[in-house]
């Protein structure tokens, strides 16, 4: 009998890894979580191109919009500042935002009386009983009352307040305790979470190869400094451990990434280390040392390649431990600080609110990061069952 593995080809003539991506690709489970990755990973990249707050840190803050709740429409004006605000390049705006050039100023209600707009200040409240302020139009468009170069009459000054300085903005996730748009917060803190989980898988894989693969295939001593090595950092507390070394290198960005990328390699190593002392025994090994290939040459051109499938799944669990880990420490206050946007220090900032009908501002941030370390880990279990050849051996023989 013949599996096929698509309309033309059947699944005997294809490489193992095109066999894996075929079982992949049939798990609907797994193929879910991977495109939710792929979302993640593009909201990410684009960033301030496509939040509806592009600021930096998405850190526009309007005090009167104090926690307001999902799907607050609330009408703007924009109030142009009298500061010279640089432009940026397209690729700058989209890595680090653009600082508006306007004041937003929420309005309940507005009116024309002459060369003024005179609007009552949005409190949310019922009333609205907000303050009565009065904005010259040269003001609002120009960011300075005293420039009339254009010599437009009164009549062009409306026109153009209307068409380009009120708009109306929606607020689909609601605003936190600052006045910020939670949606453009959430969106920029993906990037927080998936740096963390990159820059951790990079460190332990590099650390958790290297050492679990000489240890493996050499053995001896160096074998037992290495486990020792294991054992010790493998007794201590994950997060105990990353606190310390973060107290040490200090708060921030950059820290966290060092902190936790340490801490992460010790499964990469000890998983490593036990392929290779089995393939190291096998005939194409031996084969290799007796045409005398060089040690790096059998260790990075034969043993890692047959053990690639095993070395992604570990890295797929490492990705959302590293998440996990990171939003721990950011709720904690040592990782990622203020206004940088991270998933945990929104669920610290805003856990008073739990037990009040604001509660979405810890649920959000919390839905977020559980959607994206379930997908990791079933990404990672898809990738283990599409990669076990048992299964398929053992079909290919009952058939």
């Amino acid at each position: 009998m013949i599996f096929f593995g698509g309309k033309n080809k059947p699944l005997e003539s294809l490489s193992l890894s095109g066999k894996a991506w075929r079982k992949f690709v049939k798990n609907k489970i797994a193929m879910g979580s991977f495109f939710c990755i792929l979302l993640t990973i593009s909201v990410a990249i684009l960033g301030y191109l496509i939040t509806p707050d592009s600021t930096p840190d998405a850190n526009n803050q309007i005090l009167q919009l104090s926690v307001k709740p999902p799907g607050t429409r609330v009408k703007m004006l924009l109030v142009k500042k009298n500061i010279q605000i640089r432009k940026v390049s397209f690729f700058y705006k989209m890595l680090f935002g653009q600082e508006s050039p306007y004041y937003y100023i929420p309005l309940y209600s507005y009116r024309f009386d002459g060369n003024n707009l005179v609007g009552e200040i949005y409190t949310g409240s019922n009333p609205n009983n907000g303050q009565i302020k009065s904005f010259s139009l040269p003001e609002i468009i120009y960011g300075s009352a005293k420039d009339s170069a254009t010599n437009k009459s009164i009549d062009e000054l409306k026109m153009e307040v209307q068409k380009n300085n009120l708009i109306t903005k929606t607020y689909l996730f609601g605003t936190d305790q600052e006045g910020r748009d939670m949606l453009s917060r959430l969106m920029i803190g993906t990037r927080v979470s998936l740096s963390v989980g990159f820059i951790a898988v990079i460190i332990s894989l590099f650390l958790g190869i290297l050492l679990g693969a000489t240890a493996g295939y050499y053995q001896g001593k160096w074998d037992s400094f290495v486990m020792w090595l294991i054992s010790v950092v493998w007794s201590l507390p994950t997060l105990l451990l990353v606190i310390s070394i973060t107290l040490a290198l200090g708060k921030g960005f950059w820290q966290i990434f060092i902190a936790v990328g340490l801490t992460m390699w010790i499964d990469v190593a000890r998983i490593v280390r036990g392929q290779v002392i089995s393939l190291k025994e096998e005939t194409f090994i031996e084969a290799g040392k007796a045409m005398g290939f060089s040690t790096s040459r059998i260790i990075f051109r034969h043993i890692l390649p047959n053990i690639t499938g095993t070395i992604t799944v570990v890295a797929a669990d490492v990705f959302a431990a590293a998440i996990l880990l990171e939003s721990g420490l950011s709720f904690l206050g040592i990782g990622a600080q203020p206004p940088t946007a991270s998933w945990g220090s929104m669920i610290n900032a805003n856990r008073g609110f739990i037990i009040t009908d604001s509660a979405y501002l810890v649920f959000l941030p919390g839905i977020c990061l559980m959607l994206l370390v379930l997908a990791f880990f079933l990404v990672g279990n898809g990738l283990r069952d599409a990669l076990d050849n048992k299964s398929e051996a053992s079909q290919l023989v009952g058939a």
